[in-house]
């Protein structure tokens, strides 16, 4: 049986952020592995509007004021992978599922060969339908690392 080659270097590193445990696990590897195989780090954030109400949702200042805050807060996370030594770093926010927004629309923009995430896990019953990250690993086109 003849294994197909397997790439073991990855040269385009997407790393989604929230400010959970498992995504700050994800994001703190991916700096350590883009700085030690000179890649180039790409770091997305999605704004989720199911998590907003519809009074919310349909005032424009309202979504504009959470996405320029969401913004804000990826540069920082920029500045950390910066001043930890990863030379080759941009950012991305996006809008919706971060599931579906990550595979449909983030990773055919970007071409990243590798898709770095935290579990995403949701508390009670909303685990038992599965999770955002469970989605990304069976439907993004590359590979997948999914830190716990």
């Amino acid at each position: 049986m003849i294994m197909a080659e397997k790439q073991t270097k990855f040269t385009r590193v997407l790393v989604g952020t929230d400010d959970s445990h498992d995504a700050q696990l994800a994001f703190h590897y991916a700096i350590d592995y883009a700085k030690e195989n000179d890649a180039e780090l790409f770091i997305v954030s999605v704004l989720e509007s199911n998590e907003m109400n519809v009074y919310q949702a349909l005032d424009d200042d309202y979504i504009h004021g959470e996405r320029e805050a969401l913004e804000k807060h990826v540069l920082e996370y920029e500045k950390e992978a910066k001043e930890a030594g990863v030379t080759k770093v941009q950012t991305v926010v996006a809008e919706g599922k971060p599931g579906r927004t990550i595979v449909n629309d983030v990773i055919p923009h970007i071409k990243p060969d590798l898709l770095i995430i935290g579990s995403f896990d949701k508390p009670g019953v909303a685990r038992r339908f599965g999770s955002e990250a469970a989605y990304m690993a069976k439907y993004a086109p590359i590979s997948v690392l999914v830190m716990r």
